[in-house]
């Protein structure tokens, strides 16, 4: 079997062992409420899911904290640490402070449809920035 075929099985079984229907439209919902880069297409998912490509490192990683395992176990299907982790406890990094603990905290216990609420806020503040600094620069 290809890395690809490889890959595409186990990111059906983790969508299957967090209740999800291995189905694009599935994936693709519940990926983009929790990406903050550009949504990716129903068609690229298809990809993924039939075995056809493997998604960027930075989808890999959102998709590996949604559904609660290591992003090497869902990449290369090896624990990098023996463990698996959860998404409520992917934030343990001493370079986060409790303030942003507590917003990440809160962000993931809102519904799919509020956090892609906050996502939307928070692209536009982003590009408000990134206008106002070519202005400048």
């Amino acid at each position: 079997m290809s890395e690809k075929a490889e890959f595409a099985e186990r990111l059906k079984a983790a969508l299957i062992a967090e209740g999800y229907e291995p189905r694009p439209s599935v994936v693709e919902q519940n990926f983009n409420l929790r990406y903050w880069g550009h949504p990716v297409t129903f068609q690229a998912v298809r990809r993924w899911l039939r075995g056809e490509s493997i998604p960027e490192q930075d989808k890999l990683m959102v998709l590996a904290e949604w559904l609660g395992v290591e992003p090497s176990t869902l990449r290369y299907g090896a624990p990098a640490t023996g463990r698996e982790i959860s998404p409520k406890y992917g934030y343990e990094s001493e370079e986060i402070s409790a303030d942003d603990r507590f917003l990440i905290k809160a962000l993931l216990s809102l519904s799919p449809s509020r956090k892609k609420t906050v996502k939307d806020v928070i692209q536009a503040f982003i590009d408000a920035d990134r206008m106002a600094r070519k202005r400048k620069g």
